[in-house]
């Protein structure tokens, strides 16, 4: 029986020092992957070539101060470029990966809204702003932006900022024609949120159609525009009678994503009518459309605008 007991003994000894050990290399495996994961400027830096001078392209300057009128015109002292620092150029693959593991850090910081609704601007880390799928959402989708963007022979810069928030750094990727992407810049636009609207202006007797146009454009910081959403319906009639009608619809931005659906509800008869959905939105959020209710949805953190709705149309 004391054998037993004895054996019994030496046997939990060695499992709680297997457990133990185990434990041990699987808390240094876990930390030595998020010492991996964790990405600083100063890893860029050592893969990232000296450019023969540190002065960035005109077409980046002009960006630069056009960006900072508009931030100053909107959002006052709220924001405002402190100062930038060119780093140099890529020119190896590891230098673009952690590029993008650099962006998607959650310690980055990273800007969101209309700066022309300067209620809807966030500004923060990323971890503090994005939590759960909406921070899996957004780096995934800035991977997907930057994938397509950054490249060997993309510029770097270092911007650092002045905010409520305090003073923080960006990675700001740029080449000859101008700025590609910065999560400041890349996070906010410039966008009117009542849109734009056209309507043909026919007085002709002989004329048999008439239209009207409504679209919203989004911005980047500096003015240029980024995207654009929008609808148009037609109609054909004689005297005050409708008898077809038909629509269109488009949508895109750059860096980001767009839906844009739209049917005729009514062709014939006193007028004509369209439903139409419509969004855009940077690449940290997702839109969605509903065939049911016919309607685009927004989803997650980020810039964006979305509008559904009716147009009725008489001759």
């Amino acid at each position: 029986m004391k054998k037993l007991v004895t054996t019994f003994k030496v046997f939990a000894v060695l499992s709680v020092l297997l457990l133990h050990s185990c434990h041990n290399e699987n808390t240094e495996m876990n930390q030595q992957e998020t010492v991996q994961a964790r990405v600083t400027a100063d890893d860029l830096k050592k893969e990232i070539t000296p450019l023969p001078s540190p002065i960035v392209p005109d077409a980046v300057q002009l960006q630069l101060n056009e960006s900072q009128k508009n931030l100053e015109a909107y959002l006052n002292n709220d924001l405002q470029i402190a100062g930038v620092a060119v780093l140099g150029k890529i020119t190896t693959p590891k230098g673009i990966e952690l590029s993008k593991s650099l962006i998607t850090d959650k310690d980055q910081y990273i800007a969101s809204g209309n700066i022309m609704d300067p209620s809807s601007v966030k500004i923060g880390r990323m971890g503090d702003l994005y939590t759960g799928e909406d921070f899996t959402t957004a780096q995934q989708g800035l991977k997907e932006a930057l994938t397509e963007e950054v490249k060997s022979g993309t510029n770097v810069m270092e911007i650092t900022w002045n905010s409520k928030a305090g003073k923080f750094t960006t990675v700001c990727f740029y080449n000859d024609s101008g700025i590609i992407w910065d999560n400041i810049f890349g996070g906010l636009v410039m966008m009117d949120p009542r849109g734009n609207s056209e309507a043909s202006n026919n007085q002709a007797a002989k004329v048999v159609s008439t239209w009207y146009k409504q679209w919203w454009t989004a911005n980047w910081l500096w003015g240029s525009k980024r995207g654009e959403a929008g609808y148009q319906i037609t109609i054909y009639y004689s005297g005050s009678t409708v008898s077809n009608a038909d629509v269109s619809d488009w949508g895109y931005i750059s860096l980001g994503k767009a839906k844009s659906e739209s049917k005729i509800t009514k062709k014939t008869g006193a007028y004509g009518q369209c439903r139409y959905a419509l969004g855009l939105c940077t690449p940290t959020g997702s839109l969605s459309f509903n065939s049911n209710n016919f309607s685009v949805s927004f989803s997650g953190l980020g810039s964006n605008i979305v509008s559904n709705g009716t147009k009725s149309l008489y001759p």
